[in-house]
């Protein structure tokens, strides 16, 4: 089992960046040294030398779209996985839109058995919302699943929750997260048929953002909030996209709140002016809005506005994103480059590395009361990665993980890079290869 001392590193962990040295025994943080490490554990322990590298908690992404079962010919929880601890993701949680949607108990606990053989990284598992599965939803084991995902917009077969009724029972019945992808299906049609009737023969990507406006995301997102409100549910809005949608939540620290956001790399990168270059490569919902919208949503991660940044890594293989705005998939892999694309972030100075880590590790373990990881604690699971912050690099489509085998990033060029990323105090990702031994396990959720 291991017993390894990571010396000298520089822990970004709960708002300060220092020097220190981790022990890490068997699966678990047995010690965190800030000064002098003493002879008794340098004497039994393998000895790592950072360096003065950066060490951080491993990344939990609690927004991503893993493909299994159904859709494998894109995505599947090995390649998805292998790609997430390539990137310093340690942990994820999956969306329910599988074939078929995770709206059952038997759909989730197949999901958690096929992670249990597959994940290279710790796992969970959404259960879906529809419009008649509510009385399945009260009889799940919270302490197990990570919450409920809730369409209020445009979804994949059954799962579009429209039902007042429903939306209600929902917001007052679910003891845990309710996370809620928010678009206003009204006035996405509305602007469809606008566009149709008015615009030109075919459609394209531009005007993927004009159907599914800024106008569409702030009147569902609008409506979620006052659902919660009313209900004091646990609210977590999922891919933020737009400055106006800001204004719904509070900035500051976590303590205390029930309504959460979260906003994801590709808004948090790209604006509606990319399309000319990246084109169906950046089509995802909600779409990626203007320039000063991504200005705003940065801007609400420095402040806390912004709670969790997350990916909604969602695949498709590249024949699937060809077409015009209404006809190519939407969505997009970057759970390998989340962390990276920060990192870069961090090097132009739009975050500060504190920040990143209360985003990317911190937030989504006190939002969902993940047991024993997202800190560098002693004794919490050692999910770590290991950061060399000056390494600069380009994206390359030969050393993509992700089955579908191509990134929106392909070509770019970043400064920070993953080292190794350790899952339960094994090394998952190691001197640019992964490590074949799977070593994910279960996540567990406190009250």
């Amino acid at each position: 089992m291991p017993n390894l001392l990571i010396q000298n590193a520089t822990l970004i962990n709960e708002g300060r960046m220092y020097p220190a040295s981790v022990w890490i025994q068997d699966d678990r943080i047995q010690a965190i040294f800030e000064g002098e490490v003493p002879e008794s554990v340098l004497n039994q322990c393998t000895c790592l030398p950072a360096d003065g590298k950066w060490l951080i908690p491993g990344v939990i992404d609690d927004h991503v779209h893993f493909r299994e079962p159904g859709l494998e010919h894109k995505a599947d929880l090995r390649t998805e996985s292998s790609a997430a601890v390539a990137g310093g993701v340690t942990s994820f949680m999956e969306m329910p839109n599988t074939k078929p949607a995770t709206t059952s108990i038997e759909a989730w606990e197949d999901k958690m058995q096929r992670a249990s053989e597959r994940a290279h990284a710790n796992y969970a598992f959404y259960l879906g919302a529809t419009n008649d599965n509510l009385d399945v939803l009260e009889k799940a084991d919270f302490s197990r699943v990570c919450g409920v995902k809730v369409f209020m917009g445009s979804s994949t077969g059954n799962m579009l929750v429209d039902n007042e009724r429903t939306l209600e029972g929902l917001f007052q019945r679910i003891p845990s997260v309710v996370a809620v992808h928010a678009e206003s299906e009204a006035i996405i049609q509305a602007n469809k048929a606008y566009y149709l009737a008015n615009g030109p023969e075919v459609l394209d990507i531009h005007y993927h953002s004009l159907i599914r406006s800024a106008e569409a995301c702030y009147a569902s997102t609008a409506r979620a909030v006052e659902l919660a409100q009313r209900w004091n549910a646990r609210l977590h809005v999922l891919h933020l996209s737009t400055e106006k949608e800001l204004s719904l939540f509070d900035e500051g620290h976590l303590s205390g709140k029930r309504i959460t956001a979260e906003a994801c790399l590709l808004h948090l990168w790209f604006h509606d002016a990319d399309y000319s270059v990246k084109g169906n490569a950046i089509k995802c919902n909600p779409s990626i809005k203007t320039l000063a919208d991504r200005a705003a949503l940065r801007q609400g991660v420095a402040s806390g506005r912004v709670d969790v940044v997350a990916t909604d890594h969602a695949p498709h293989l590249w024949a699937e994103k060809q077409g015009d705005c209404l006809t190519a998939a939407s969505g997009a892999p970057f759970i390998q480059y989340s962390l990276p694309a920060m990192l870069d972030l961090v090097h132009r100075s739009v975050f500060t590395p504190e920040v990143l880590v209360e985003r990317m590790c911190h937030a989504p373990a006190r939002i969902y009361s993940v047991q024993k990881r997202g800190f560098l604690r002693e004794g919490y699971y050692a999910d770590l990665v290991l950061i060399d912050p000056k390494r600069t690099w380009t994206v390359q489509k030969q050393d993509i993980l992700s089955k579908c085998g191509w990134s929106p990033l392909e070509g770019t060029t970043l400064t920070g890079s993953i080292e190794t990323t350790w899952v339960n105090g094994r090394p998952a990702y190691q001197n640019g290869r992964i490590v074949d031994a799977v070593g994910g396990r279960a996540l567990e959720f406190g009250s």
